[in-house]
């Protein structure tokens, strides 16, 4: 059988060994001193990364703060508009109220003409006892009386429709208060100048 090679052996010579001992620490020493040079530069890396992140989070927040100022002065002016807006609506509200007690006096004048209607039969017959002619004038009497009685049915309608419309305008008003509501807390929350 051929011998088998044999592991490399050390030297005994002390100036080889020397020599050795020197090249190994060397090589270490330059290892470690490139490990030391590497972490350095991701240390730097690091550090870059870490301002470039500041910077980026201080802009973000910048940003945000002015978002929110500006929020604020628009949410204040919605505030605004929606106070004068139930302001308005409250002075509709009560000019609808006079307007439907206006109607309510139109429609007991025009009651009245209908009891005027009434009484005009017996003119009728005070009006043929004067003059024979007036017998003629019966049938206009009547349909005077017929459209008198339309108006009195017409002003009611429109007196009802009045009071419904009265009705949904403080409806109206009543949601123009409760949109302000959260306006208002925003502002409560946040109160800037």
């Amino acid at each position: 059988m051929a011998d088998e090679p044999q592991g490399p052996k050390a030297s005994t010579d002390e100036k080889v060994l020397q020599q050795q001992y020197l090249r190994a620490l060397s090589s270490f020493e330059g290892i470690i001193l490139s490990q030391i040079h590497i972490k350095n530069k991701l240390g730097n890396r690091l550090n870059y990364s870490i301002r470039a992140g500041l910077v980026i989070l201080s802009a973000i927040a910048l940003s945000i703060l002015v978002l929110l100022l500006t929020l604020s002065a628009q949410i204040n002016r919605i505030s605004d508009v929606v106070a004068e807006m139930n302001t308005q609506f409250s002075a509709v509200s009560g000019k609808m109220d006079r307007i439907r007690d206006r109607m309510i006096t139109m429609e007991t004048q025009a009651q009245v003409l209908a009891g005027i209607a009434g009484n005009i039969g017996s003119m009728e017959q005070q009006m043929r006892m004067i003059n024979a002619d007036l017998d003629s004038m019966q049938p206009n009497v009547q349909g005077i009386s017929r459209s008198v009685t339309a108006v009195s049915a017409s002003v009611t309608s429109v007196a009802a429709g009045v009071d419904r419309m009265n009705l949904e305008v403080q409806a109206m008003s009543g949601d123009i208060h409760r949109m302000g509501t959260p306006a208002r807390t925003m502002n409560q929350l946040f109160p800037f100048p």
